[in-house]
């Protein structure tokens, strides 16, 4: 495999990774709706905290988020998501591609997604993984600690 086409499939994937977490970004500042289901739903207006749990699914247009837990940590007075929580069987899905992972945080102040447990990115047959995934949405750039990259060579695949 030539360093041209390992470098450019690196980038492409790479490229996945932030464009599908700036569709979050995206659906945020568009105020465009999602829809969060789960099997129960406790909400604390003192901690400022609603807790889905249970087989939790959360939907844009064409972004799906899945966890067992999820808990959003809301500022009244300025009417926005200061950060939100999933965990248990975290999965960003979009299309074909997506990110697993066991727990993934979103700082809303920092604009940033920290996956952590064991994330990976899929897309095809391509794995990046690492100990953790950041990415920037404002910057839109990421960083993978410990990070390995899988590339496959559809060429080669087909044999």
């Amino acid at each position: 495999m030539s360093k041209v086409y390992f470098i450019t499939k690196l980038f492409i994937l790479i490229l996945f990774i932030t464009s599908l977490i700036a569709v979050v970004n995206t659906a945020n500042a568009e105020k465009k709706p999602i829809i969060i289901t789960s099997k129960t739903l406790v909400t604390d207006n003192k901690t400022s905290t609603a807790v889905f749990e249970g087989s939790v699914v959360a939907k844009t247009d064409d972004l799906v988020i899945y966890s067992d837990k999820m808990t959003v940590f809301y500022d009244n007075s300025n009417e926005k998501i200061s950060k939100i929580y999933a965990s248990g069987n975290v999965k960003v899905h979009k299309r074909e591609r997506a990110i697993f992972s066991n727990e993934a945080t979103y700082y809303g102040e920092e604009e940033k997604i920290v996956f952590a447990g064991e994330p990976r990115a899929i897309d095809g047959e391509n794995i990046v993984s690492g100990t953790q995934i950041i990415y920037f949405l404002k910057d839109d750039r990421s960083i993978v600690e410990g990070s390995k990259v899988i590339l496959k060579n559809k060429k080669e695949a087909g044999r």
